[in-house]
């Protein structure tokens, strides 16, 4: 039997794959759980083979808790499940120690041997996402430029960023030409969504 973990912050989406992956004869899903904060506790507590995350949720996105799981459980194997199909976030995943990438509306039965095939110690990635993540490349922007970005996302001013980042306003200010250049943007939240949609952020 593959013990399964479900890492959701939406609950009916929890509640649809713990049905469809339970139909399976050599599937049990042991523990589910609604923020990435949570996950790493749930892997201690339950020891599952297989964990099912989801990228973006509150607290810790699971690009971050699968790295934690990974460095801390090695032999807890992770599948992202994500609605976000972006290529950036493939990469990311994988640099975190995802074994698999798939999207929410994969075929329940596509899923399940997903999970399968996981366990056994392969790599999955659904193939369209492996094409555009190829054709999109490596994200353009430096660590700092992902910061000051990711800062930048609330319309935040610039001092209110240096402040937060602990950078000068000039520093900042670099930061976000830089990647408004490398982003081909008009402007930050223009530079913003560009990172967001190719899963840069």
């Amino acid at each position: 039997m593959i013990r399964l973990l479900l890492a959701d912050d939406q609950a009916l989406v929890r509640g649809a794959l713990s049905a469809l992956l339970s139909l399976e004869p050599d599937l049990t899903v042991v523990a589910e759980v609604g923020s990435g904060d949570l996950v790493l506790d749930a892997v201690r507590e339950h020891r599952p083979d297989v964990v099912l995350m989801d990228v973006e949720m509150p607290g810790l996105d699971g690009i971050a808790a699968t790295a934690q799981v990974r460095a801390t459980y090695p032999e807890t194997r992770v599948l992202i499940v994500t609605t976000f199909g972006r290529p950036g976030f493939l990469r990311r995943a994988m640099h975190s120690g995802a074994m698999g990438f798939v999207v929410k509306d994969t075929p329940a039965a596509q899923l399940a041997d997903a999970v399968r095939r996981v366990h056994a110690g392969l790599r999955v990635v659904d193939p369209a996402l492996a094409t555009d993540s190829l054709v999109a490349g490596e994200s353009p922007l430096t660590q700092r430029e992902t910061e000051v970005l990711q800062a930048a996302r609330d319309g935040s001013s610039v001092a209110v960023i240096a402040s937060r980042l602990f950078l000068s306003e000039g520093t900042v200010r670099n930061h976000l030409s830089a990647a408004i250049g490398k982003t081909q943007a008009a402007n930050r939240a223009e530079a913003v969504l560009t990172a967001e949609s190719n899963g840069w952020l």
